[in-house]
C-alpha cells in the first residue's frame, strides 16, 4: 500500500491532536521519529506505510500523559485509520507497533515481534538519547517539577514495569535508569551506529555535569 494522501492526512491529525503536547513528546518529537524511521527503514526490508503510520501515531495518546493508561493511544489509532478506510492487517500492525513501542523499565518481555516494529523503536529510542534526548529529559523533569539532580538519591535499576511507571526520581537517575541503556538496545544496524554517538555524547554531558556541580571547571 503506497498512499501519499493516507501519510498527509495522518500528520494533519497528529499535529491537530498533539497540539497543546509537553514539549517532548510534541509534534516535533513525532516529527523527528518519523525522520529516524524513514532513515533506517532506507536499509530494512520493510514495509513503509507501516512504519511511516507507525512512526506517526505511535505517541498520539502517550500513557503517562492519561494516568498510565496503555489502552488510549492503539484505539485513537485505530479508529483514525479505520476511519480512513486503511486495511485491517495495516492497522493491526501499527497498531501492534504502539502498543509495544515503549521501554516500560527495559525488563519486560517481547510479546510482538516485526522488522516495522523495530524500525520504529529504534527510530524513538534515538530522540531520547543525544543531545535532543538531553534536552527532553529536562523539560519533562521541569514539567513535573523534579530535581534535576540530587547526590542522596541513587538510581533505581532492574526497575519493574510499575515502578518505572510511578518513578519520581531526579533527572539525571533517568540517565542510568533508561537513556543510557538504549545503546545496548537497539534492533537495526543503522539505529545502532547512530546510537552509539549519541551515547558518547551523554556520557560527556554527564561528565561535565559532574565537574560543575562540584565547582571543578
Amino acid at each position: 500500500m503506497n498512499n501519499p494522501d493516507l501519510i498527509n492526512k495522518t500528520i494533519l491529525f497528529v499535529k491537530d491532536k498533539l497540539a497543546n503536547a509537553e514539549g517532548g513528546h510534541d509534534w516535533f518529537h513525532i516529527q523527528r521519529v518519523y525522520k529516524n524511521a524513514i532513515l533506517i527503514a532506507n536499509g530494512e526490508n520493510c514495509d513503509e506505510t507501516v512504519v511511516k503510520l507507525g512512526a506517526l501515531l505511535h505517541d498520539i495518546a502517550d500513557s503517562k500523559f492519561y494516568e498510565g493508561d496503555e489502552t488510549i493511544g492503539p484505539k485513537i489509532a485505530r479508529e483514525f485509520l479505520e476511519n480512513e478506510a486503511v486495511p485491517e492487517n495495516i492497522i493491526t500492525q501499527v497498531v501492534q507497533i504502539i502498543t509495544n513501542i515503549s521501554f516500560k523499565g527495559g525488563n519486560h518481555e517481547k510479546v510482538f515481534s516485526s522488522v516495522e516494529l523495530d524500525i520504529v523503536q529504534d527510530a524513538d529510542r534515538l530522540d531520547a538519547i543525544g543531545a535532543i534526548g538531553i534536552a527532553r529529559a529536562f523539560n519533562y523533569g521541569g514539567f513535573k517539577n523534579r530535581a534535576m539532580y540530587n547526590p542522596e538519591i541513587a538510581p533505581k535499576l532492574n526497575m519493574t514495569k510499575e515502578e518505572y511507571k510511578n518513578n519520581q526520581a531526579p533527572t539525571i537517575n533517568h540517565f542510568y535508569e533508561k537513556l543510557l541503556l538504549l545503546k545496548d538496545k537497539m534492533n537495526t544496524k543503522t539505529g545502532k551506529q547512530i546510537a552509539q554517538n549519541r551515547h558518547e555524547y551523554m556520557q560527556g554531558f554527564l561528565a561535565q555535569f559532574y565537574a560543575e556541580w562540584e565547582g571543578e571547571k
